[in-house]
């Protein structure tokens, strides 16, 4: 004798399913969100953070440290050009990302 769920049940179980079979890709993609936020900053101070020239580097700076140069930009406790806009742009976890990323890659020798 067989027998069936009720469709509710069904559905829940069907829905289960595919969170479970979609968690890998989802995982993978957020694996990168840090870099590819990071990203966004290499017009400026290079790539992976390494800047030329008179620029600021990123790379090897403790992320408490860019974390704080983040909100003071934002706040307008520290003047800029740009970055004042730039850090309007980002969420509190965002910027604790990026600071994260560029803290993790080794300075500039």
């Amino acid at each position: 004798m067989t027998t069936l769920l009720p469709p509710a049940r069904t559905a829940h179980l069907a829905a289960a399913a595919a969170l479970l079979l979609a968690s890998p890709w989802v995982l993978a993609q957020d694996a990168n969100l840090a870099r590819n936020l990071a990203a966004t900053c290499a017009n400026c101070h290079g790539t992976n953070g390494q800047a030329r020239g008179d620029m600021k580097p990123l790379a090897g700076m403790s992320a408490d440290k860019i974390v704080a140069l983040f909100t003071d930009y934002r706040s307008g406790a520290q003047p800029s050009s740009i970055m004042g806009q730039i850090s309007k742009g980002y969420t509190d976890a965002q910027i604790k990302l990026v600071a994260g990323y560029f803290a993790a890659q080794p300075a500039k020798k």
